[in-house]
């Protein structure tokens, strides 16, 4: 009898879950067709955007599977043999594993650390000039690098170092600077900070471009000069946008760029100027390791997303703010 009951009982809860999860279901519906009614003009607007981001962006990953196969060329991305985890543990094995690593590191944190501080200081000096014409100068002078091409910008490199003929060369010695592995990284990061500070700099502009000007004036009143400004009203003001910006560049700590530093490397550097994106192309492309140098690149890019979770999770329960 109490079996009965039971399974009675059983039966009513699985049919009253059935029929709420319908009623769900119904109105997830609902929602969804009078948000799509409501807001399609937007939704078709962002169409676009939504499909470059998928052709472009999630559809290649379809060939990360080659980073754990044997790469043939007649059978295609999955037609190769599975062999798992061995070409990232080629990697790890690599003598130059640590070298390539360290490279890496050392380069994209010079830059990344430098890059970021040089534009929030450019934007506060920028920002306290008084004169509209002069500063409009400035921000067209200081953001006009960013347009030079990396093969122009290496070419200038090279001819301002030259030993003998450089305007900085000639009182660096009779060798070339280029040929420095301990002046590799310096080179670098310090062209990086001179090429886009002012470009970077334009988005601390626009968000001190918000400052209510009464702000400035009550502070002026109670006798505050240029440096108690900077410090109590424009830094309060940009540290959202610092907040936010930071966690999205530690999303590229080992993405050093490939064009730059191959261009600038040589004979004489390589041992400081190999790093992954570098290695990886002349692996994958010159060596036709295609498989070899996807892994690579898939821990690379693995690497960057670890650090951009910490970053957003540190930044979230620090100061409240992160992207997600």
């Amino acid at each position: 009898m109490d079996a009965n009951v039971s399974n009675i009982q059983h039966v009513a809860k699985k049919k009253t879950q059935a029929k709420t999860s319908a009623r769900h279901g119904t109105l997830l519906y609902r929602k969804v067709v009078e948000h799509l009614h409501q807001y399609w003009q937007l939704w078709a607007f962002t169409l676009p955007s939504i499909a470059f981001v998928v052709l472009f962006a999630y559809v290649p990953m379809y060939g990360v599977q080659l980073a754990f196969r044997q790469f043939d060329f007649t059978k295609g991305l999955t037609g190769g043999t599975w062999v798992g985890w061995q070409y990232f543990e080629q990697f790890f094995r690599d003598p130059m594993f640590v070298e390539i690593l360290s490279n890496t590191f050392r380069i994209s944190m010079w830059t990344l650390v430098m890059g970021f501080i040089a534009p929030i200081v450019l934007a506060l000096l920028i920002n306290q000039i008084g004169s509209p014409k002069v500063k409009s100068f400035v921000q067209t002078i200081t953001y006009m690098p960013h347009f030079i091409s990396t093969v122009v910008m290496v070419s200038i490199i090279q001819i301002f170092l030259a030993p003998s003929t450089g305007l900085l060369g000639r009182f660096l010695g009779r060798t070339s600077i280029m040929g420095d592995s301990n002046a590799f990284a310096p080179i670098y990061w310090i062209s990086e900070v001179w090429q886009h500070a002012g470009w970077n700099c334009i988005i601390y502009l626009a968000a001190l471009s918000s400052v209510d000007l009464a702000l400035y004036e009550a502070a002026r009143i109670d006798g505050a000069g240029r440096l108690q400004l900077i410090r109590y009203v424009d830094i309060p003001t940009i540290m959202p946008t610092v907040g936010v910006l930071l966690i999205l560049n530690m999303g590229s700590v080992l993405g050093v760029g490939f064009e730059k530093v191959w261009l600038m490397q040589n004979t004489l550097n390589i041992n400081a100027s190999e790093v992954i994106s570098t290695y990886t192309y002349r692996i994958g492309l010159l060596n036709n390791q295609f498989s070899y140098s996807t892994a690579i690149g898939l821990f690379n890019s693995l690497v960057n997303f670890l650090f951009l979770i910490m970053a957003n999770f540190i930044a979230k329960r620090t100061s409240d703010t992160s992207i997600f």
